[in-house]
């Protein structure tokens, strides 16, 4: 559990930051732009799919410790499958212009890949 309280210490307020930037540079933009996706759904599976990931890390570690850098990549193809399912009613719905729609998901969607890549470092490290 100590690894688990450790964790999230970061990742609360990592969370926090990036939503709050994105949400208001989405308020701000949306005047101009229609979002199909808002920065709450957005970050809602973020948020799950980093925190469930980071879980399933500490389990493997915990049991077989070896095998935690393949948990690591077996769950990040899991979560990209997960967002490819996320976004199938954007990528059905022929939206005008995709690609801010796929940056506001994709940036986020990297940045909290790379705080968990991070934090499966030091999950691996610890040995």
């Amino acid at each position: 559990m100590n690894k688990t309280i450790d964790f999230l210490k970061f990742f609360i307020p990592f969370s926090v930051v990036l939503f709050v930037a994105q949400y208001f540079a989405m308020q701000s933009l949306s005047e101009k732009l229609v979002f199909f996706y808002s920065a709450w759904s957005i970050y809602l599976f973020n948020i799950l799919a980093t925190f469930l990931v980071y879980l399933f890390l500490i389990f493997v570690n915990k049991n077989v410790p070896d095998y935690t850098g393949f948990a690591f990549l077996g769950a990040s193809f899991f979560r990209m499958m997960a967002a490819i399912v996320f976004l199938i009613p954007l990528i059905k719905a022929h939206v005008k212009d995709p690609i801010i729609d796929l940056s506001t998901f994709f940036i986020p969607y990297f940045l909290f890949l790379l705080f968990e890549t991070y934090f499966t470092i030091r999950l691996i490290n610890k040995r």
